[in-house]
């Protein structure tokens, strides 16, 4: 095997801590893989992992346990994971020693499982309309502000408006993990949930780009800027490339959420098995795939085609009285997920100069192949037919009205004077205000980590930094409620007397 550069991907698993710096890193594979079991154990024991319970994936507000929540779906993310990695190395065989693989694999199998256990913990409540309602609310409000028009450093001043403006569930999980939850995970850990590279203050890359994929949403914030520079030098990446083991967790969600998210709507009866089964066959020729071509590898090493695959789904669907719908995504699972995660671990084989180094401006699922037409299917499929379903788009409208409603709730946290909210946030005015109530009802840990980051601000742009952070305290509020936690909020405080 012949590679444009020397890979080493034990340089990508430095194991040194932001907070305690002086504990260097070292090569050891037995140390690697103590200190990614500690991280685990940090991870699986936070409290954004355990909110993940009460978020739902597809249809806010759901009670319904058998429709997933951001939890299970994160725990199907992960075993896709852990499959990749096994896969990787089964496929690689004697070249891992080439590669600095050679006795990492339990090590990489639980850093990826938990990039995939946290790829949501950022996500605010009710998903992508959460993301946008709070990113619209911000850029509507903050021209208001005078602390912008007066601003001298009015770079800066730009921006904090378009950092603000630009929420992002990805650059909030960095947010989690490093400032507000401080886990003091390792740079490899922190970096394998760094989906996309761009800082939510600067501008989106043209189309043409050659970082153009890995920069088209926000990755982090300003207020985590200094820490994702001090990340990527530990590890040794450039600026705007992905760590390699990224791009596996990014394919293990795109794997796992095509096909839930129709499962889902067939449990909620917006779909029924032959309906869901004519749009797959009609989807997946549109994508210029071939019905009757035998050429998707099934985990007992026999080619099927998708026409088939679907057919004995439905088949085997008759068979079964008690839970048919089941059986049938049970069979479509056995038959596709063994396709398509023997196709993402060939990409990354294919391309382990560019992952290795972060440069791949794509997925590993994004290609012309058969496993990306049924991915794109699945997808589209789901657009047009789930997320598009009146229900879907009234429960989405909801929680904008409910984030939207809360944020306008809170506008007089924002409208206090500097000095003012300080005394506040550290308890020293005296008297129960309209204002002291509202932050009364914040986590004390966001309000703590706000302090703490205006302390460290000091000077010409300290106006600037404090009304940053004061910002960053709402969407952190916010972004941390449930879908639930969020509607009884908004029924509390809006409840007619």
């Amino acid at each position: 095997m012949e590679h444009k550069q020397a890979i080493n991907f034990k340089t990508k698993l430095n194991i040194t801590r932001p907070y305690d710096k002086n504990r260097q890193s070292d090569n050891d594979s037995q140390r690697i893989e103590y200190a990614l079991e500690s991280d685990r154990g940090r991870i699986i024991n936070s409290a954004s992992v355990r909110r993940l319970q009460q978020k739902t994936q597809v249809f806010p507000l759901e009670r319904n346990a058998a429709v997933r929540s951001r939890l299970t779906h994160s725990m199907e993310v992960q075993q896709n994971g852990r499959y990749i990695v096994k896969t990787i190395y089964k496929k690689l065989g004697a070249a891992t020693d080439d590669l600095g693989l050679s006795g990492l694999q339990p090590a990489i199998e639980s850093l990826v499982e938990m990039a995939c256990l946290m790829h949501d913990i950022g996500n605010p409540p009710f998903g992508h309309f959460g993301e946008v309602a709070i990113s619209k609310w911000f850029a509507t409000h903050l021209s208001d502000f005078e602390v912008f028009a007066n601003a001298k450093n009015r770079q800066l001043a730009h921006q904090i408006q378009r950092d603000l403006s630009q929420f992002e569930g990805n650059a909030q999980a960095i947010r989690l993990t490093f400032s507000l939850q401080q886990m003091n995970l390792t740079y490899a850990q922190s970096a394998s949930i760094l989906k996309y590279t761009r800082a939510a203050f600067e501008a989106q890359p043209q189309k043409g780009d050659v970082l153009s994929y890995l920069k088209k949403k926000p990755g982090f914030y300003l207020s985590e800027q200094d820490f994702v520079v001090d990340m990527m030098e530990h590890l040794d990446m450039n600026e705007g490339h992905r760590h390699p083991f990224s791009y596996v967790m990014e394919a293990a969600d795109d794997i796992a959420y095509c096909l839930a998210d129709l499962e889902d709507a067939v449990e909620k009866g917006m779909l029924s098995l032959q309906e869901l089964t004519h749009l797959l066959k009609q989807t997946f020729v549109a994508n210029s795939g071939d019905l009757q071509a035998a050429n998707i590898l099934s985990f007992t090493g026999k080619h099927n085609s998708f026409e088939s695959i679907l057919e004995q789904a439905i088949k085997i669907s008759h068979k079964d009285s008690i839970n048919h719908d089941h059986e049938y995504f049970i069979k479509l699972r056995i038959n596709l997920i063994h396709h398509l995660i023997h196709h993402a671990s060939q990409r990354f084989i294919n391309h382990i100069d560019t992952i290795y180094n972060g440069s791949l401006n794509q997925a590993l699922l994004e290609d012309g192949s058969v496993a990306n037409q049924i991915v794109k299917t699945f997808k589209q499929v789901g657009y047009q037919h789930v997320f598009n379903h009146q229900e879907v788009q009234e429960l989405e409208l909801q929680g904008h009205r409910i984030i939207t409603g809360l944020l306008d709730i809170y506008l007089d946290i924002l409208k206090l004077p500097q000095a003012q909210f300080k005394a506040l946030s550290h308890g020293l005015q005296q008297g129960m205000s309209y204002e002291a109530l509202l932050l009364n009802r914040m986590d004390k840990k966001i309000i703590k980590a706000y302090n703490k980051s205006i302390a460290l601000k000091n000077g010409e742009d300290e106006a600037l930094w404090e009304f940053y952070y004061r910002c960053r305290l709402l969407q952190d509020h916010f972004s941390g409620m449930t879908d639930h936690s969020a509607l009884d909020e908004y029924k509390l405080l809006t409840v007619s007397v």
